[in-house]
C-alpha cells in the first residue's frame, strides 16, 4: 500500500498515491453498516477501494459491506466528506471483478438514456 503521509523528500506532498487506477462509474448500491442498510451510489471504483455518494456519516475506521448487485464486498471506511465517502476494500477486486462493474455502469446509463 502506498504511504498516505508526504514526507520532506517528497517533490509533490499532494500526489496522487493510488496503487490502482480510479475508474468513474454511476451505480446505485446499498452498504450495509451494523445491520442497516444504507442507499449510496458508487461513483468510481478501482481494486483496491470505491468513492461513494452518501447521506449518512460514518467515522474513518467503519466497518462496511458495500452490495452492488452481483458484487458484494466488506470495506473500510477510510474518509468522508460532506458529499462523498472513500472505502478500502478488504480483499483486493480482480480485473474481471472492476470490468463488470464498469459494464454493469455502462448498460445502466445507456438504458436511462434510451427512455423517452
Amino acid at each position: 500500500m502506498a504511504n498516505p503521509r508526504p514526507s520532506p523528500s517528497d517533490p509533490d506532498p499532494y500526489a496522487d498515491r493510488r496503487l490502482h487506477p480510479r475508474v468513474e462509474v454511476a451505480l446505485p448500491a446499498f452498504m450495509l453498516v451494523d445491520l442497516e442498510r444504507h442507499f449510496v451510489q458508487v461513483v468510481d471504483v478501482s481494486n483496491g477501494g470505491a468513492r461513494l455518494t452518501c447521506t449518512q456519516q460514518f467515522p474513518a475506521g467503519t466497518e462496511v459491506n458495500l452490495d452492488c448487485g452481483t458484487l458484494s464486498r466488506s470495506a473500510v471506511v477510510r474518509w468522508q466528506n460532506a458529499e462523498f465517502l472513500g472505502l478500502s476494500f478488504d480483499a483486493e477486486l480482480d480485473d474481471r471483478e472492476v470490468k463488470a462493474i464498469i459494464a454493469r455502469s455502462h448498460a445502466l446509463t445507456d438504458r436511462i438514456n434510451a427512455q423517452p
